[in-house]
């Protein structure tokens, strides 16, 4: 729960939200969009405590972050930042990087699987001993971003953000990634925040952000007849996906 929250980055003029409230109950999905700089990822931030807000207060189960270890709040929170991070080290390594112990190979296999990046590293010579380059350099960028879910699906933490961690990946595979999530995610609460509205349509609540507000929030039908931002948003892709499928026909023939 997110009470009356406002946050500025140190040494910054401007807030960079305002007034935040919001519920998210256990086992539901929230969503969150917006334009470049509106706030999205600042937000998430604040729930793993990377900042520290200036108003209001951040409850989980009723208890105020801030009274939590910072090492407990982490360890119930799976995270896939948007800058998929992933070491030079080899895949099964990075998919097990949230345990101490090695992760047995079943599990290892389940996320990989759930993350539908599974038939790609059995493809290679190596398969899960595959070692990847700086920065995963040896995969694909949609290759990355799933091998990142993998890793915090493996974690099976109670809470479960994305943030715009599917922008790499074609609409089918996130669909499929989106449906798994679904029955894997049982009881997990999940937080998504993405610019395509196919990624979030499908949420309990979706909260929309503008210049650091909440200034709308629904379901997707309900937001497409409030013809507000989000109506706007989902019209200009669907606009730009049309265009996008022209060109591609007229460069087949």
């Amino acid at each position: 729960q997110f009470e009356n929250v406002e946050f500025k980055y140190p040494g910054a003029k401007e807030s960079v939200l305002k007034d935040i409230n919001f519920t998210i109950n256990e086992g539901q999905t929230l969503a969150i969009v917006g334009r470049t700089g509106s706030g999205k990822t600042s937000l998430v931030s604040l729930l793993l405590r990377l900042y520290d807000i200036d108003k209001g207060r951040i409850l989980l189960d009723d208890n105020d972050i801030k009274d939590i270890k910072i090492k407990d709040l982490r360890e119930n929170i799976a995270y896939v930042p948007q800058d998929n991070f992933l070491f030079s080290t080899t895949i099964r390594d990075n998919i097990s990087f949230a345990f101490d112990h090695e992760l047995p190979e079943e599990k290892v296999i389940s996320a990989a699987k759930a993350a539908e990046v599974y038939d790609n590293i059995v493809d290679f010579p190596n398969g899960f001993d595959t070692v990847l380059g700086e920065r995963g350099v040896t995969l694909s960028g949609g290759q990355k971003q799933r091998v990142s879910i993998a890793r915090a699906l493996a974690k099976d933490a109670p809470i479960f953000i994305l943030d715009d961690s599917l922008s790499s990946v074609d609409t089918e595979t996130e669909e499929k990634i989106l449906n798994n999530l679904e029955k894997l995610t049982n009881k997990k609460t999940i937080i998504i925040i993405s610019h395509r509205i196919s990624t979030v349509q499908d949420a309990d609540e979706i909260i929309v952000l503008d210049e650091g507000y909440i200034i709308e929030r629904g379901t997707h039908e309900t937001l497409l007849e409030a013809d507000g931002l989000y109506n706007y948003l989902y019209e200009k892709q669907l606009l730009e996906d049309k265009i996008y499928e022209d060109s591609q026909e007229g460069y087949n023939e």
